[in-house]
């Protein structure tokens, strides 16, 4: 009894904690309307960036291509783009790194939003995306990041507060992404599973994504436990990477 006592009070911390973090981000997204200076130039120094989806995203996801690639096409010059899917347990790279924006914008392709595409451990596919940035070593000094977007739920070993923060898979990922220097950025949204019926549930998948980023030196952006647009996480995304990577001196 006491045990379970315990696991309840723990999910109900992380819950008020990801309902506590929620302002931050979504006042920071939306603040008055307007944009910043930094948000309306775009990013500003060339990078190289790894785009994973995750593939059993509800199919409001879709919507949000458009947003999405207009962000990889108005890189600065000199960037790498790399985009993946992250489906059924593997990771499916549609376009492999390319310094051609425009195609690697082309190749995103909506979610298939279908329980037969969930994946119980989006971590392990996230490791392997990291072994791709390998392939860049010795092809000038752009900084590397990851941008996942996904419901961050890993459901591999139990459901329960424990096991989704301190994931063995997710734990590697961050050991990872930190050896090969590069900063993990996500946008939560909730899949066709867990997520979109069960708030616990979204905060253990928010709280992962959240231990991620920060464990890399990025950031995760979520509002509550859904998502209305992509837009205000690209605006904050952006004035992220000129604050860490070319700031205004």
């Amino acid at each position: 009894m006491m045990k379970k006592l315990n696991v309840l009070l723990a999910v109900l911390a992380l819950v008020f904690s990801a309902m506590a973090s929620v302002p931050a981000f979504a006042a920071a997204a939306t603040a008055d309307g307007k944009e910043t200076a930094v948000e309306r130039g775009g990013v500003r120094k060339p990078l190289n960036l790894a785009v994973l989806v995750q593939d059993d995203l509800i199919g409001r996801v879709g919507n949000e291509l458009k947003v999405t690639g207009d962000f990889i096409r108005t890189l600065p010059a000199g960037s790498r783009v790399m985009v993946g899917y992250i489906t059924a347990g593997s990771l499916q790279v549609r376009q492999p790194f390319t310094s051609d924006l425009r195609q690697a914008a082309k190749s995103l392709r909506i979610p298939v939003a279908s329980n037969a595409a969930t994946s119980f451990n989006p971590y392990v596919e996230v490791i392997e995306a990291l072994r791709h940035f390998d392939e860049l070593e010795g092809q000038g000094t752009n900084p590397n990041a990851l941008l996942l977007i996904s419901d961050g739920l890993d459901t591999s070993r139990g459901f329960d507060y424990s096991s989704a923060l301190n994931s063995p898979d997710l734990l590697r990922a961050v050991r990872e992404a930190k050896r090969r220097e590069v900063a993990v950025y996500s946008f939560y949204a909730p899949s066709v599973g867990l997520t979109s019926s069960n708030r616990v549930a979204a905060s253990l998948g928010q709280g992962a994504l959240n231990r991620l980023s920060e464990g890399t030196g990025g950031r995760a952006f979520y509002q509550g436990t859904s998502f209305v647009s992509f837009d205000p996480y690209f605006k904050r995304l952006r004035r992220a990477l000129n604050e860490q990577y070319a700031p205004i001196s």
